[in-house]
């Protein structure tokens, strides 16, 4: 290279240039990771579904519910008969649910998909409330043409054994399919007689269920007093849905929580006429998700955001050493250094999904830092200084750990971190002559 064209690339303004080119190239490389970052986590996803589609999807429970079909005839002024059929769901005074959700996981290749067993026990009751008293009081003749008492179960794959009911002297074998205006699309249901129900009779109810799901377990509020219990061996819960636990323990061990809803607490009458309520009730539900989220995905992603602030700021530092010491840093070594600031991310992805994302991101991190500090250091051929540029690259390294914990404070500290690095950049900016040209 002739001296000329050396003194070309020694001008400060020529080199700032060429390192944003270089900044700007290098993103090529970062949306390829991205897009690796998300086909990883669609086949992660279509393993966990082949998973669920074997075992059983997430479950949501609805009842029981009573369903009351009546055909009443009126007379209008006329004196002509009219008829009219009405359905009727009757929701219970008591609801309450105790259940046990036993986690396990199974593989699927290199990925833990999280499974449940739920032994589920149900009990409470139902009154012949104002509301049904006045229904059935409606018109000249209300007759009772068809009743049934239906649960709701959102995925029936997930039902392991036969399912009975107790309803005050009853005992009932439930079966597959649900009456008209149901409020679940799926479930069991039998016929059966409410006619001590009707006398006035406070009829109770019980029954077992041994449930398989995944995901998530869901309930609905429908008893005048709703109550459920859960015990649990997962130790990642996350609560969701309308209503949190009025109490809840997660230890690691697992978590134990319990729920309180009365009906003023949900927008929805204890009598409803068919399924005009179909989208409320089904919006009041509530449960706890069970599932281990791909957060080393969701994790890397988020790293590979701050991509673009740790290559600069690599870079910049860089470059002030070059003019400071007067070591020439030639662009092509900036991009191999560019590169292997990239690479971090797909060690870091490929890792994560073999361990937890600390020790990845670690390992990534030190295998990274160790590559640049030694190629630095053939370089500028003072170890001084390149172990100087590796520190700060390492301390680089735990700045963006750091802000990917502090999910709630992560824009603050990020902030203030900026802003410090800025200030030390414009401090040692102070000791290059700008004007120099060789």
């Amino acid at each position: 290279m002739t001296e000329k064209s050396t003194n070309k690339y020694q001008k400060p303004l020529t080199k700032v240039l060429l390192i944003g080119i270089l900044v700007l190239v290098l993103l090529i490389p970062m949306e390829m990771i991205k897009g690796l970052i998300r086909e990883r986590t669609a086949i992660a996803e279509d393993a966990t579904r082949e998973v669920y589609q074997s075992w059983s999807g997430p479950q949501t429970i609805t009842g029981p519910v009573l369903s009351m079909t009546l055909k009443i005839q009126n007379k209008d002024a006329e004196g002509k008969t009219n008829i009219e059929y009405n359905t009727y769901n009757i929701l219970p005074n008591e609801l309450n649910i105790n259940g046990n959700i036993d986690t396990k996981e199974l593989k699927r290749g290199i990925y833990e998909i999280v499974v449940y067993n739920a032994p589920i026990d149900i009990t409470g009751s139902f009154v012949c409330s104002d509301e049904l008293k006045n229904i059935m009081n409606n018109g000249e003749i209300a007759e009772l043409i068809n009743t049934s008492i239906y649960l709701g179960i959102s995925d029936l794959r997930g039902i392991s054994d036969e399912v009975t009911l107790n309803f005050g002297e009853q005992q009932l074998s439930l079966n597959s399919g649900m009456p008209s205006c149901a409020l679940s699309e799926s479930g069991l249901s039998s016929t059966i007689d409410i006619s001590s129900l009707l006398e006035g009779n406070v009829m109770k109810f019980s029954t077992k269920l041994t449930l398989k799901g995944s995901i998530s377990i869901d309930f609905l509020p429908l008893g005048k007093t709703t109550t459920v219990a859960l015990t649990s061996n997962c130790t990642t819960p996350s609560f969701a849905g309308s209503f949190l636990p009025a109490n809840r323990e997660v230890t690691k061990d697992g978590f134990t929580s319990d729920w309180k809803v009365v009906q003023v607490n949900r927008n929805y009458p204890q009598v409803i006429a068919g399924n005009a309520y179909y989208r409320a009730v089904n919006d009041s539900k509530f449960g706890v998700n069970v599932l281990i989220p791909l957060q080393h995905y969701q994790k890397s992603m988020r790293t590979v955001k701050y991509a673009i602030l740790i290559i600069l700021l690599t870079f910049v530092v860089s470059f002030f050493v070059e003019m400071i010491q007067k070591k020439d840093i030639h662009p092509v070594q900036y991009l191999l250094i560019g590169l292997a600031l990239c690479l971090f991310y797909s060690l870091l992805v490929s890792i994560s999904e073999h361990t937890s994302f600390t020790i990845a991101y670690i390992i990534a991190a030190l295998m990274t830092d160790g590559l640049i500090t030694c190629y630095l250091a053939g370089v500028l051929k003072i170890k001084k200084t390149a172990l100087a540029i590796g520190g700060l690259l390492l301390a680089l390294y735990a700045f963006i750990f750091v802000l990917l914990q502090l999910e709630s404070y992560a824009l603050l500290a990020g902030s203030i971190g900026l802003f410090v690095l800025l200030a030390v950049l414009m401090h040692y900016s102070q000791k290059i002559d700008w004007y120099k040209t060789n």
